[in-house]
């Protein structure tokens, strides 16, 4: 599967924002799919939303009590985050069975996802399309949307040595 351009750019510079015009629908209107993001404490730390967009998915992410810094962040094949690890989200989606990041000529995961570029005050947003549909990520055992410790390597298979699972939101409808 080929990623859209705005994709491929938005994962080259990690600056991700709405397409001109924004998702489909209006401002005020409720996403399709949302999630709270809990660090391992079980500390609410940011949100996730996806509203359709076209054939895809835009997705927000708003995160907080994080180091500065470039976060690995990925969606997962599994909609559960059982703290501290958040090992119960399982691994990456990947339903086309390829290998991890958007560098690696074998990949990318359809759960890789831009990074999360977070500020000096432990703050990130990110906003990007998401080759998926409403469907693919809320399937009979749901997804989690996973903020990890490092920054990701875009090439690493399984998961580009972004290191432990700090946050996760279990996406639901």
């Amino acid at each position: 599967m080929r990623l859209p351009i705005a994709f491929a750019a938005c994962m080259l510079t990690a600056a991700c924002t709405a397409p001109s015009g924004g998702p489909a629908g209006t401002p005020g209107d409720s996403p399709l799919l949302r999630g709270t993001l809990h660090d391992g404490s079980g500390a609410e730390r940011g949100t996730v939303e996806m509203r359709p967009h076209g054939a895809m998915l835009h997705v927000r992410v708003t995160a907080n009590g994080l180091a500065p810094g470039m976060h690995g962040m990925h969606v997962h094949a599994v909609g559960s985050c059982v703290a501290p690890a958040f090992t119960s989200a399982g691994p990456h989606w990947n339903p086309d069975m390829k290998q991890h990041g958007h560098a690696n000529p074998m990949g990318p995961h359809r759960g890789d996802l831009p990074q999360l570029n977070v500020s000096a005050k432990g703050r990130g947003t990110a906003e990007f399309d998401l080759p998926a549909s409403a469907a693919d990520i809320a399937d009979a055992d749901g997804s989690a949307l996973v903020i990890h410790a490092a920054a990701d390597d875009e090439r690493t298979d399984p998961a580009g040595n972004s290191g432990a699972r700090l946050l996760c939101a279990e996406i639901i409808r």
